[in-house]
């Protein structure tokens, strides 16, 4: 007859009582048991919240790609210097009838020149007063240009051919040049005043589509520019550009055709700016983005799997007596492990379905609330509880095996 030797007594573990054995552990002590399923809930839940806000921040941010930039074409002047005199400012290459030739093109909807003013104009909100223009910009467009800037207006009226065409004395301001002047209502006609010339503001604006600087500054004719300070400047930063506004999918095309369609007799007095691939401008921000949570949400699952092994560790501890107790009636180490393993695992699964159902509630919260599409990407939300099981069962390890090489008669001494 074969005989078990003393400090290994034979003995079976079946998977009914292991379930058993490892549900009285958990239930025993329901409250460590929350705050462990806890760690683990808020590590997997900002794993899902995070990569699902990214992945719908990334669409957002690839539809405004769509719908803006890749219907902007931008237009450098390349003015020659030939026969002008010294210090003096190169004519510009764009003809005065710019935004009247753009818009004979097949897919613009608006476009026109527009340049800084030369110099640092002083900007007063009242006559003979102090510049209180300070970094506000002084820009110069056609009426062409500022229907491609798309501006959001708040009061008045934008510009229009007539202000183009006789060089009136009038200024769009933005919101914030209008706050800078003390300019608050246009039933009363006020003017603002550029290097000491009153300038009638016709409108105010919130905000532009296209041309961003101009949110920080103002606009007059580009008639009225050249009549008060002459050409544009020479300086790569102070030329002639021109702005166009495309319909969806026509602007390779329109790039195309802008160089001839302004100047037949040299084309070559243009640099075209098409549009970039909006594909690979998506591509990187998505990927700098994707990169910069998915760190984020890997320190939150090791902030989780710490908690894991920290709780299960003092559970064994806990559990020294019933440890040998079990020992001494016949538990192998292997039975020892396997229940607190199943312990951390459990915990670790239960975590990761509550932590799942959250980041996905937050996602779709989120997005609803700004109007968003919500992307939920199935290759992260469908394994995210499968994470908890993993991170569970690798936080459990530690502790499973010194549990399982409990002494049991310095366990039941310590009794």
């Amino acid at each position: 007859m074969k005989r078990t030797p003393l400090h290994e007594p034979s003995s079976r573990l079946g998977l009914r009582d292991l379930g058993s054995e490892s549900l009285a552990g958990i239930l025993q002590r329901p409250g460590r048991s929350v705050l462990t399923v806890l760690g683990t809930v808020l590590g997997i839940g900002a794993f899902v919240t995070v990569l699902g806000l990214t992945a719908t921040a990334s669409g957002q941010i690839g539809e405004q790609f769509g719908l803006t930039r890749a219907t902007t074409v931008d237009v450098d002047d390349r003015p020659r210097t030939d026969g002008v005199a010294p210090g003096a400012n190169p004519p510009t290459n764009f003809p005065a009838d710019t935004d009247t030739r753009l818009a004979r093109i097949d897919g613009v909807r608006s476009g026109g020149v527009w340049w800084p003013l030369p110099g640092a104009p002083a900007v007063s909100g009242r006559p003979g007063g102090e510049s209180e223009g300070t970094g506000l910009a002084v820009l110069a467009a056609t009426p062409g240009a500022v229907a491609a800037m798309e501006p959001t207006l708040t009061a008045g009226v934008t510009m229009d051919p007539f202000v183009q065409e006789t060089a009136q004395p009038v200024v769009l301001l933005s919101r914030a040049a209008a706050t800078r002047l003390g300019v608050g209502r246009l039933d009363a006609q006020p003017a603002v005043f550029i290097d000491s010339l009153p300038y009638t503001v016709i409108g105010i604006y919130s905000d532009v589509r296209r041309q961003p600087g101009a949110l920080l500054g103002m606009i007059v004719p580009a008639s009225t520019a050249l009549a008060r300070y002459g050409n544009p400047g020479g300086e790569p930063d102070r030329t002639a550009r021109g702005l166009i506004a495309t319909r969806a999918g026509a602007a390779p095309v329109v790039a195309a055709q802008v160089p001839v369609a302004l100047r037949p007799d040299a084309p070559d007095a243009f640099t075209v700016l098409p549009p970039p691939d909006p594909h690979s401008l998506q591509d990187r921000v998505t990927s700098d983005l994707t990169g910069l949570f998915l760190a984020l949400a890997a320190i939150c699952l090791l902030v989780g799997a710490v908690g894991i092994a920290n709780t299960t560790l003092v559970a064994v501890l806990e559990r020294t007596q019933e440890i040998g107790l079990r020992r001494s009636l016949g538990a192998r180490t292997g039975h020892i492990a396997a229940q607190f393993l199943t312990e951390s695992t459990v915990l670790g699964t239960l975590g990761g379905l509550i932590g799942t159902g959250l980041g996905v509630t937050t996602v779709v919260a989120v997005a609803a609330a700004r109007d968003w599409t919500a992307v939920l990407q199935p290759a992260v939300t469908l394994p995210a509880p499968l994470i908890g099981t993993a991170v569970g069962l690798l936080a459990g390890l530690h502790p499973a095996l010194r549990a399982a090489r409990t002494d049991p008669l310095q366990a039941l001494r310590a009794a």
